[in-house]
């Protein structure tokens, strides 16, 4: 049966994005052509244009789309959380040191589970190169994925620190446990070759959650000390 004309369309459009994520993050926005990424999504080159006005259309959107799927992958954890510090405000019964711990016990793990899937190594090679030479693209993942991710964990770093969630010693703070996840995806060659594993598998990843959860449980310790 013929698929109906909006169908197809879809379809193009969602072969060509989930090409371009790939394709720009191997090649770069510049060593990419319109015929690398028609070639690699099995489209008419034509298509571009149709459904993206061009290249620079198609990167944006390609920014956009890591955005909106990562951020779906983390909705549910992502909206407990917010309930839950949303709640304590609004009641006056402020989130403890202890609570905050198994929040952001939660959230970490969560991202961490999703940064070691083989999904994420071709949204982990596109973001890597708008971290090194940032375009308007950056701001569209950072907006949509990166900046409320790393709120939820500057406020609950805040908790944990006793601090101020815009002090810049506590962004610093989530910024090194956030670090501490995303090494095993930006630096996933190192963090191999250093641990001796040959890949990321089930005992690997129960190592994996141990350590994020001993971060979590050591963060902010020494601080007091």
């Amino acid at each position: 049966m013929r698929q109906p004309k909006a169908d197809r369309g879809d379809a193009t459009r969602e072969k060509l994005l989930h090409a371009a994520i790939d394709v720009f993050g191997l090649n770069g926005f510049h060593g990419t052509t319109t015929r690398m990424l028609s070639e690699a999504a099995g489209v008419n080159q034509q298509a571009i244009p149709y459904y993206f006005g061009g290249k620079e259309g198609l990167y944006i959107a390609a920014a956009e789309h890591i955005g909106a799927v990562i951020s779906a992958k983390l909705a549910s954890p992502r909206k407990a959380l917010l309930d839950r510090l949303t709640q304590a405000d609004e009641s006056g019964r402020a989130v403890g040191e202890d609570e905050a711990r198994q929040m952001l016990d939660l959230g970490l793990q969560t991202f961490a589970g999703l940064m070691i899937s083989d999904q994420s190594e071709a949204w982990a090679r596109f973001i890597v190169r708008e971290q090194m030479a940032p375009t308007e693209a950056f701001g569209r993942v950072y907006d949509a994925l990166m900046g409320p991710m790393l709120g939820i964990v500057c406020r609950l770093a805040a908790i944990i620190l006793a601090e101020d969630p815009t002090n810049e010693h506590v962004r610093l703070r989530a910024l090194s446990l956030v670090g501490g996840v995303l090494v095993f995806r930006m630096a996933r060659a190192a963090a191999l070759r250093l641990l001796d594993w040959e890949t990321i598998g089930d005992r690997e990843t129960d190592v994996m959650r141990a350590h994020v959860t001993d971060l979590v449980q050591s963060f902010g310790r020494r601080d007091r000390s």
